[in-house]
């Protein structure tokens, strides 16, 4: 009896396509199972011959996309894996329960298991028939195919999981660093306003300081004026306020065409309508200069200066500031004020900055080596020219005068030295060569890299070094690192 039983049980979890237990049941709409490799080969098998799909079972059509998976049948699969039937028993699961016969031949129109009496049948008359062994080869045949595209699936599908993990993780970066490029930005701008609105309350401050002091000159002066006037009313009252003859006899002490002559000077103002009305900065064109900086200190080298023959330039140990100290007397002999950086320069893009805060006097730029060793060179002016191997700005103070000066020539070769137009400034000073493009530029790092001065179409020769002059401020001149 319980044998029956088991009999009936694993019948009912049998593949009717393999008839062999269920492996991996997968289950369709009309409720029959197969096993997941069987029922996806016969889809591929009825989709290439009638373009649709069918039951093997009941014939009722299916989407393959319904198929689900049967977890009850598989369970009970798996128990039933373990347990034997007897051999007379396991003969009856392979034989017709309607004829009694052994289950030998395939339909391959119906798709069904069946004995040589049922090919015989009504039922699979003319129909193709085949033997279970033919028909099983071929079904292994094409589940292992079958097997092993879905593995080539599996592993497509990991890779494209791994693809997808490392897409991830490149546009979290990517994006990470945007979000950091943003807030550099905004960095910048927050930096400028900062800058410029300090810039612009202490330039009110000043202002105001300027106004606070002339008024207060006016008014004192106007104090002098009305105790001037207050003294004559004095006089002239107590003057009426006496006796006739001693009026007379005051009038040649009471200067009376002095009194009459007499002219207020009125106080000096400030005309409201004159005065400097505040605007709001060129953000957009600001961030372009500071890009444009940003740009050329991608090129930043490491210079160094030279030791120097004048007793007056003391250098420092680590040979990146220089200052004019006025303590030794001057032996005799021809000496130069300024000094080359190192290395020379014969190509390419090159950035280098310098500190002259608290300068009053400074010559930079490039110089020609064989002009600097010349003994003709004076330290004057005029010398600072590109035909005398010069490309240089500087800066010069005389009592309460500032000037900026660059130092050029005009199309008759004669020197040519410019006012330069600064308008605050500058503490560093960057410095940046295209030895290609023959371009010299001068920047004023302290107000957001804007540019002081440019040397176009200059004929550099084929080695030029950086030049620093302190002039004769003791105030250092300090090269800086691309470190610091």
């Amino acid at each position: 009896m319980a044998s029956a039983i088991l009999g009936n049980v694993k019948e009912e979890v049998t593949c009717p396509i393999c008839l062999d237990l269920l492996t991996k049941p997968l289950s369709i709409d009309c409720g029959h199972s197969f096993c997941q490799a069987c029922i996806t080969s016969n889809y591929e098998s009825m989709m290439s011959q009638k373009g649709e799909s069918s039951c093997p079972v009941c014939r009722i059509s299916y989407e393959f996309e319904n198929l689900r998976p049967n977890r009850h049948v598989a369970n009970i699969v798996e128990r039933l894996r373990g347990v034997k039937l007897n051999p007379e028993e396991e003969q009856k699961m392979y034989h017709c329960a309607r004829h009694g016969e052994k289950l030998l031949l395939f339909c391959k129109e119906d798709k069904q298991v069946i004995c040589w009496l049922c090919e015989r049948s009504q039922e699979h008359r003319g129909h193709s028939t085949f033997l279970l062994k033919e028909v099983v080869k071929e079904y292994q045949v094409r589940d292992q195919e079958m097997l092993q595209n879905l593995k080539r699936s599996r592993e497509e599908a990991e890779e494209w999981k791994v693809d997808i993990q490392t897409e991830r993780t490149f546009w979290k970066n990517k994006i990470q660093s945007e979000v950091e490029n943003v807030q550099i930005e905004f960095g910048k701008l927050r930096d400028i306003l900062q800058s410029e609105e300090e810039q612009e309350i202490q330039n009110l401050k000043n202002e105001e300081e300027v106004i606070m002091n002339s008024l207060t000159e006016s008014e004192s002066e106007l104090i002098q004026q009305s105790q001037v006037v207050k003294d004559f009313i004095s006089d002239l009252e107590h003057r009426l306020e006496g006796s006739t003859v001693e009026m007379l006899q005051c009038g040649s002490t009471f200067s009376i065409p002095r009194c009459k002559d007499l002219m207020l000077r009125k106080p000096k103002t400030f005309p409201k309508e004159q005065r400097r009305v505040f605007r709001a900065p060129d953000l957009k064109g600001m961030l372009q200069v500071s890009q444009k900086l940003t740009d050329v200190q991608r090129y930043w080298v490491h210079l160094t200066l030279s030791p120097s023959n004048n007793p007056n330039i003391v250098i420092s140990e680590d040979q990146r500031q220089l200052r004019y100290v006025p303590q030794y007397w001057r032996k005799r002999g021809n000496y130069h004020e300024g000094v080359l950086g190192y290395p020379p320069i014969t190509s390419g893009k090159h950035y280098w900055m310098v500190d002259v805060s608290r300068k009053e006097a400074w010559y930079l730029g490039l110089c020609d080596r064989s002009y600097f060793q010349s003994s003709n060179f004076q330290g004057r002016s005029k010398n600072y020219q590109p035909r005398c191997g010069y490309w240089v700005i500087g800066l010069h103070t005389f009592e309460y005068n500032v000037e900026y000066n660059a130092f050029g020539e005009d199309a008759a070769r004669d020197p040519l030295t410019l006012v330069l137009s600064v308008t605050v400034p500058p503490q560093r000073i960057g410095v940046f060569l295209d030895y290609e493009a023959r371009e010299l530029s001068f920047y004023n790092v302290t107000n957001h890299g804007f540019l002081i001065y440019k040397f176009s179409r200059c004929s550099f020769p084929k080695e030029v070094f950086p030049y620093f002059n302190p002039g004769t401020c003791p105030e250092p001149m300090t090269l800086h690192w691309p470190s610091s």
